[in-house]
């Protein structure tokens, strides 16, 4: 038999031959490569394009046009996809794999919205779009509104497959992990840019999904099946109370197949006049108020947990002459007044013109001037139902909602209410338990929340203050620091009141708006929490469990041109993490501009205005 032997000469050759065959494949890859990942991002930029344009239909609220826009948008991300699946056989390789998911999640929503569309088409101008041949602007105040809420239930019948397509989307997001990219390129935040992304879409899937029981009885709570009254209770927050505002004033209206009535719309003190004995008052009443003995209606929401303080309510309420069986609660303070009248401009009430212009004579709103003048300036005769003007002055507000084109404001208006739900300016509260447990979910139910770390809510009561809270400013700093595995927190609160005071003499008819606040303060911290001190307060400190926290409670005083300072210093218990320590700031209802500052070992996390529940976490 012949013998082969390869050479030093042949072995190079083969080697060569070897090493261009492999040159060439890694060749033709990067060029594959190079030509895939230019047609993906070429069309990637025609797809920003179009998205951009969708944003702008969306925000001309016309429907042909939005329908035009997205089927445009939707052939350009199917053409984006196409390309992207060319490289899906890599998603062995971990950012391919964050690239498909990406990509997978973008179809979902893609599918979401087209649902959503469709949804809505038919409906387009009961809900504030503009339509080719709309009939809904033709028909009277009254059955605009009633043909909006019998349309509702056709419109919600796509609410579960959008909410699976939401779902969907989630799931694929959430396989991304942002800790596999560095953390800056170039100028660019790249992990920090991914997480925020997650996080917030993770907040608007959970919103969708915690707002998806309520969406689908929204016919019911308008009155599809069967008449509902509803019990408004208006705070005001000039003068701070725990759940919002001193409750100044009360509306009963009733809801039948979208047809509303308004039952009764008065003053607070009537409620409590027609209770023949009130108990005497509870002793943080006792402790705090000034020269109040019996336990009435108008200061029965001492409790920052609003379903805690409707209990309280209700003690007080079944004893009164005026009462009627209600199925909910509305709380609104005077910034929702504020709000519609910026949208639908000057409105008259009991002859009085209302406007969200800015006054002088108070640095505010005209309206919050023009209420308190007429409600709280000493006059030489009995003024009775003094206070039943915001009911008045609401009902004008609503019957110019509705008496306008939907595309005109609706959108502007539902906008703005959804704000004044995250920001607890108004507040909901259902019989019906699973309808409260779904506003609850929403955190639209002003409850004191459950939270599995380091927790903190500031609830300030201006009892016999005057209207002070106009012009006091808040400023809140918070200091975490661990030592040795233990977390210790400072809270320090610093109350500003810049203005002078005004005339209180009531002989005088002076109008007593900045006076001394009387400020019953509590910190509500993780249960377990220890105190180390607490300086600034007049009286002293009271230390218990209560909601599910612990509570740190004081009383300072903070006068016109002046400043008063609270510092609190506690420990946390055990069972708080400091290696993935998160802090919930939750806001008190009817606070407007609170500055908030939190440092954590030394580090700043946030600055800035603590305008809704803020989240924040130690990365």
């Amino acid at each position: 038999m012949r013998q082969f032997s390869f050479t030093p000469k042949r072995r190079k050759k083969k080697a060569l031959s070897f090493l261009a065959i492999l040159l060439l494949i890694l060749g033709i890859f990067v060029i594959y490569s190079f030509l895939t990942f230019r047609s993906i991002s070429a069309k990637g930029k025609v797809l920003v394009a179009s998205a951009k344009e969708l944003k702008t239909a969306f925000a001309k609220n016309d429907i042909d046009l939005l329908n035009k826009e997205f089927k445009k948008f939707s052939g350009k991300y199917n053409d984006f996809q196409k390309s992207a699946k060319s490289v899906y056989w890599a998603a062995f390789i971990p950012y391919v794999a964050d690239f498909k998911n990406g990509v997978e999640a973008g179809d979902y929503l893609v599918r979401a919205g087209d649902e959503s569309i469709k949804a809505i088409t038919p409906y387009a101008d009961l809900i504030g779009f503009k339509k080719g041949q709309a009939s809904f602007v033709e028909k009277s105040a009254e059955d605009r509104l009633q043909t909006a809420i019998l349309t509702l239930d056709k419109v919600l019948s796509k609410v579960d497959p959008i909410s699976e397509d939401i779902k969907q989307a989630e799931i694929r997001l959430e396989k991304i992990n942002s800790r596999r990219y560095p953390k800056k390129l170039g100028k660019t935040f790249v992990r920090e840019r991914i997480e925020n992304i997650k996080e917030q879409f993770t907040g608007l899937a959970s919103l969708f999904v915690e707002a998806k029981p309520l969406v689908k009885k929204l016919p019911e709570i308008f009155g599809s099946d069967k008449e509902k009254t509803y019990l408004v209770l208006f705070q005001n927050d000039k003068e701070l109370r725990a759940t919002g505002g001193f409750l100044t004033a009360y509306a009963v209206f009733k809801i039948k197949n979208g047809k509303m009535s308004v039952q009764r719309s008065k003053d607070i003190y009537t409620l409590d006049d027609s209770i023949s004995v009130h108990p005497a008052a509870p002793k943080e009443i006792l402790a705090y108020h000034k020269g109040v003995t019996r336990f009435v209606i108008r200061d029965s929401n001492l409790s920052p947990d609003l379903p805690t303080s409707i209990e309280l309510f209700n003690s007080l309420y079944k004893n009164s002459g005026e009462k009627v069986n209600y199925d909910g609660i509305i709380m609104l303070d005077t910034n929702v007044l504020v709000d519609m009248l910026t949208i639908f401009g000057d409105t008259e009430a009991r002859g009085i013109r209302f406007s969200a212009e800015p006054d002088k004579r108070c640095d505010c709103p005209q309206v919050i001037y023009a209420l308190l003048n007429d409600i709280d300036r000493p006059v030489g005769y009995i003024k009775e139902d003094r206070k039943g003007i915001l009911g008045d002055l609401m009902y004008q507000l609503f019957y110019k909602a509705i008496g306008f084109s939907p595309s005109k404001y609706w959108g502007t208006l539902v906008q703005e209410m959804f704000k004044n739900l995250q920001e607890r300016h108004v507040q909901l509260y259902f019989v019906d338990a699973n309808l409260q447990k779904s506003v609850e979910r929403l955190n639209f139910a002003g409850k004191i929340r459950e939270y599995d770390g380091d927790y903190l809510h500031i609830n300030n009561v201006n009892f016999a203050g005057a209207k002070s809270n106009l012009f006091v400013d808040q400023s809140i700093t918070s200091k975490t620091t661990t030592e040795k595995g233990k977390i210790k927190r400072e809270v320090r609160i610093e109350f500003r009141n810049p203005y002078p005071a005004s005339d209180c003499n009531l002989e005088r008819g002076g109008l007593c708006l900045n006076a001394t606040l009387r400020d019953w303060i509590r910190f509500y911290v993780p249960k377990g929490s220890e105190l180390v001190s607490f300086e600034g307060s007049k009286k002293k400190t009271q230390i218990y469990d209560e909601l599910g926290k612990t509570v740190f409670e004081g009383y300072a005083e903070v006068t016109p041109m002046g400043k008063a300072e609270v510092v609190v210093i506690y420990t946390l218990p055990d069972n708080i993490n400091s290696k993935d320590y998160k802090l919930l700031v939750q806001k008190q209802a009817g606070t407007y501009e609170d500055k908030l500052k939190v440092d954590v070992n030394n580090k700043n996390l946030f600055t800035g205005v603590l305008d809704v529940d803020k989240e924040i976490k130690l990365r």
